[in-house]
């Protein structure tokens, strides 16, 4: 017997095998009601947003204020220059945030100026940034044993040579004997 769903047509439908269903699947009710009510949150068209309001919103950044601090700072650029805390954002902007050592790159999809969950931030914008580096590439910090005191002169020099950093301290010697 066929059921009143059947009759309707709005049964399951079979997806492409061309790899599509995934474009053309509706997202997550719950997501689909967030996105709606960001929207309606959102500016009206033709209005902008403020950047460091943007990044805050879709959860590039922990909060408005470090927001604010990374853009005075010049951690953040828009379309390649460096920007205020009160620069107005437009869909299609190229947004470069650098923090803790990784530069992120997003392009603004969607303007939304209060903050929203993670599945609903990540669909306001498109990630272009590179992966981040593999962990064991990354240097650990100086680790001393408990108990050795501080570093000798010679222990910084070891230190700084094997950070990179061995003509940063001629360079601080040679500051001190100029006239």
């Amino acid at each position: 017997m066929a059921s009143e769903h059947d009759e309707g047509g709005s049964g399951p439908v079979a997806a492409p095998q061309d790899g599509t269903a995934a474009a053309t699947a509706a997202p997550d009710p719950k997501t689909a009601a967030a996105i709606a009510a960001a929207e309606a949150a959102g500016p009206q068209n033709g209005e902008s947003v403020r950047v460091d309001s943007w990044i805050w919103a879709v959860r590039l950044i922990k909060t408005r204020s470090l927001g604010a601090t990374a853009c005075r700072g010049g951690h953040v650029r828009v379309n390649g220059e460096r920007v205020k805390p009160a620069h107005s954002l437009r869909v299609g902007d190229e947004v470069r945030l650098r923090q803790e050592g990784r530069e992120r790159v997003v392009v603004v999809k969607r303007l939304i100026r209060k903050r929203v969950g993670a599945p609903v931030a990540v669909q306001c914008y498109v990630d272009n940034s590179p992966p981040p580096p593999p962990r064991e590439a990354v240097a650990p910090a100086g680790i001393r044993d408990r108990g050795a005191g501080r570093p000798t002169k010679r222990d910084r020099r070891e230190m700084d040579r094997l950070r990179g950093l061995e003509g940063l301290s001629n360079s601080r010697r040679d500051a001190g004997t100029r006239p």
